[in-house]
């Protein structure tokens, strides 16, 4: 069984993704990086990649993470406090530890991909 379908498949990944932009639009610091985007459109791109990494149906076609954050002053910590409101999140739903731990291990990679500034992690 995928972490896709242990998670609860699609109703529980856009959930999630529903969850996961509202904690990320409230907070202060990541906030304005969303000023001028189009949030239907992300939050698709975000359910296809999230089902994608987790070994669901749909498949990410969008940019590459590297290009689709290059316009982003990008730091750690920024990338850290998305993770920790996707944890949040997910704690929220209710999935469970071990699984939170298998979704954190397979999006932390990309931090290399997405932080684009030399700043250290707060």
């Amino acid at each position: 069984m995928t972490l896709y379908e242990r998670i609860g498949g699609e109703p529980a990944v856009k959930a999630a993704v529903d969850d996961f932009y509202v904690r990320v639009l409230s907070d202060p610091m990541l906030a304005p990086l969303f000023e001028k985007t189009d949030m239907v459109r992300l939050k698709g791109h975000q359910f296809a990649f999230l089902s994608q990494a987790m070994g669901g149906p749909r498949k990410y076609t969008g940019a590459s993470m590297q290009k689709a954050h290059a316009r982003f002053s990008i730091e750690q910590r920024h990338f850290d406090t998305v993770a920790g409101h996707l944890v949040a999140t997910l704690r929220a739903l209710q999935v469970s530890e071990e699984i939170v731990s298998e979704v954190v291990a397979a999006l932390a990679p990309l931090a290399s991909e997405i932080v684009n500034t030399g700043a250290a992690s707060a």
